[in-house]
């Protein structure tokens, strides 16, 4: 049995959720503090993505990475490099896929902070990024860890966007998603059925993790409370 698969749906979730992890808590930090107008427009654009379908994101991409798109072209002409039909071209997919599961995810997180704790550290004459490092993050730990462990777990199951923009090539590009779909094509139904084990077996690992931040997250509130 090739474990490419499980491999590639590794490194390509792995590598989008850090991704994610540094955008999403940097976007939802700062608008945060926004006037509420001009949160809600960018909360709007920033989670389109979690409600358009995975294939319409994955042929947005296509428009705008394809080799005979601009950036794409672009890409192409000057670096020899082709941003799409290749194992990390997926990579994008699936970043844009699962930011705003993270992004909203910290955003509450940051919500629910406790600005007392930095108007204490300003008066202290701590600097802005000691206190974001030293201070909110680890009062928002909980939340931004399960948003992350989320983030993952969807990125290790997508499939339409990134068979849009990745395709399927054994030993290249095929991740678990594919793969499944394209045994059960070819009706090699059994060794499909292997693959949803394999799967179900790391998304029930993810969701125990998820369980564990939340739990210790609300024993952390009625503590506080």
């Amino acid at each position: 049995m090739d474990m490419f698969p499980l491999y590639n749906s590794l490194r390509i979730a792995g590598i989008s959720t850090i991704i994610v992890v540094i955008v999403g808590i940097a976007a939802a930090y700062h608008i945060v503090k926004l006037p509420r107008s001009i949160k809600g427009i960018l909360d709007c654009i920033f989670t389109l993505p979690l409600v358009l379908p995975p294939t319409v994101v994955g042929y947005l991409l296509l428009r705008l990475l394809g080799p005979r798109r601009p950036i794409g072209a672009w890409f192409l002409s000057v670096f020899d490099v082709r941003l799409t039909m290749t194992w990390w071209s997926a990579i994008f997919s699936t970043s844009v896929v699962i930011f705003p599961l993270m992004y909203r995810t910290a955003r509450g997180a940051f919500e629910s902070f406790d600005v007392s704790l930095k108007q204490a550290g300003e008066t202290l004459g701590l600097s802005g990024p000691y206190i974001f490092f030293r201070i909110t993050l680890p009062y928002c730990k909980a939340g931004i860890i399960a948003g992350t462990v989320l983030a993952f777990a969807r990125a290790l199951g997508e499939y339409g966007a990134t068979t849009m923009i990745a395709g399927y090539t054994p030993g290249k590009t095929a991740t678990i998603s594919t793969t499944v779909y394209q045994l059960w094509r070819t009706n090699n139904d059994a060794l499909a059925m292997k693959w949803v084990l394999i799967n179900t077996a790391v998304s029930a690992v993810v969701l125990l993790i998820i369980n564990i931040a939340e739990g210790r997250r609300n024993a952390s509130s009625q503590t506080a409370g």
